[in-house]
């Protein structure tokens, strides 16, 4: 039977093995972490609050991964800039993977998200200023490596707050706050790493002092209830904890939440990581337009659309009480845009793609994590489950690189043919995770 988020404030129970087979790892209980039973507001003033701790987040990484590090990358080794920015992109994802999940499993045994969320920011300035400061591909690597690891235990706690704080009856309002970071932060981080293109030491330190400033605002003004030892399963060994994270995956519609996250982000960064190299090598700009000039024409564009299609889809399914559909439309809707330049090359082809590529995506991530703060196999866990999830993440974010250097060298280079086929499995991808919501039972 479908849950209907307005009629049962308890998480859903599923009858699959999940962590709760874990001896001494609770499973969901009757009130999610920090929410009071029979409450349906969220506490005043996180919504706002979680919009700039995630705005900034994404400004990071936007600015960074699409701007800064491509044009760094290209000033040390333009001849293999696509290979090498591949390698560096993949292997620092790597420590995203492993810090998300490892840092939502000890913030869980904190019983705390705040202390994470402040000192994964304030670390965010020293990883920035170290990324800006070093003049060779495997110092690159090194330092983004670095950034990444402190960037994940500042977005796992961060995560974990909807779950923690906020009733079943507002999550869709609550994914749209925080859906509404991926646009604002993306319209910011290219604008700013444009900015600095010619700058870029300067434009890294002002991306991590923004991460710093969100980490202090929220940690001082969005007050939180530590845990009791005994919710947050403090006496369950570190060992064991660690143990009980892909025992998550065991979870039926945990799984097929997973692997349509997991197939539809490997659709996006397979093109997102190369937009820049994209509009050097493939695309026709008018003349005037530089590609750097173009990546901040084409975020913001694909920004509004995602800002407009977050609200809505995120409130729509609350009064629908519908998730799947609005998830598995939406990524429909981004394998159409990226199908657009694949079959049309050219500057009006890719206005088109940011825009439908904005809608699609913003719909699917506000909606979908409505839908996964649902089907959570443990609420007492909720940040190590949330951690494991965002491997969907981070994984496919280790993959996308080395994937999409390859399609772009053995399909034709710069040349052209290599960045239509990375168009054309970057939409099929995501057709493949919109059929991937179709399984999942907890949730209509």
């Amino acid at each position: 039977m479908a849950l209907s988020a307005r009629r049962d404030q308890r998480p859903p129970v599923s009858t699959d093995t999940t962590t709760a087979d874990v001896p001494g790892v609770s499973s969901a209980s009757g009130a999610a972490s920090g929410v009071s039973p029979g409450t349906d507001r969220a506490p005043r003033g996180l919504m706002p609050l979680l919009m700039l701790g995630n705005t900034a987040m994404f400004t990071l990484y936007i600015g960074v991964g699409g701007v800064l590090l491509p044009l760094q990358i290209e000033h040390i080794d333009k001849a293999d800039k696509v290979a090498m920015l591949g390698l560096v992109s993949g292997v620092s994802a790597v420590f995203a993977t492993l810090f998300n999940p490892v840092a939502g499993a000890l913030s869980d045994r904190s019983g705390r998200r705040n202390p994470w969320i402040l000192g994964g920011g304030l670390a965010a300035v020293g990883a920035m200023a170290l990324l800006g400061g070093v003049q060779t591909v495997l110092l690159v690597a090194i330092a983004w490596c670095i950034g990444q690891a402190v960037m994940n235990v500042y977005q796992a706690a961060i995560t974990s707050v909807v779950p923690d704080r906020v009733p079943l009856s507002a999550r869709g309002k609550a994914s749209a706050a925080v859906g509404l970071g991926m646009p604002i932060g993306s319209t910011l981080g290219a604008v700013i790493g444009s900015a600095f293109a010619d700058h870029i030491s300067t434009g890294y330190l002002v991306l991590g002092l923004f991460v710093a400033l969100a980490g202090v605002l929220f940690s001082s003004l969005a007050r939180e209830t530590p845990r009791a030892a005994a919710e947050r399963g403090q006496q369950v060994p570190l060992k064991r904890q660690f143990a009980a994270f892909l025992g998550a995956l065991r979870n039926h519609d945990f799984r097929w939440a997973f692997i349509g996250r997991a197939l539809l982000v490997l659709g996006y960064f397979c093109v997102f990581g190369y937009q820049l190299y994209i509009l050097q090598d493939h695309i026709d700009l008018p003349s005037g337009i530089e590609p750097e000039g173009a990546v901040a024409i084409l975020t913001p564009i694909s920004s509004a659309a995602m800002a407009v299609s977050t609200v809505v889809g995120g409130l729509l399914s609350d009064r629908l009480d519908r998730r799947k559909l609005f998830v598995g439309a939406s990524a429909l809707i981004s394998a159409v845009a990226l199908a657009v330049p694949a079959v049309s090359p050219t500057w009006p082809a890719m206005l088109v793609f940011a825009a439908l590529n904005g809608l699609g995506f913003g719909c699917f991530m506000a909606v979908d994590n409505a839908l996964v703060s649902m089907i959570l196999p443990s609420a007492d866990d909720a940040a190590r489950d949330l951690g494991v999830l965002n491997m969907a993440q981070a994984g496919p974010q280790i993959l996308a690189p080395f994937v999409a250097s390859v399609i772009v060298s053995v399909c034709g280079g710069s040349g052209g043919g290599g960045y239509t086929a990375l168009f054309v499995v970057g939409a099929a991808l995501s057709v493949l995770g919109a059929l991937a919501v179709r399984p999942i039972r907890g949730v209509r």
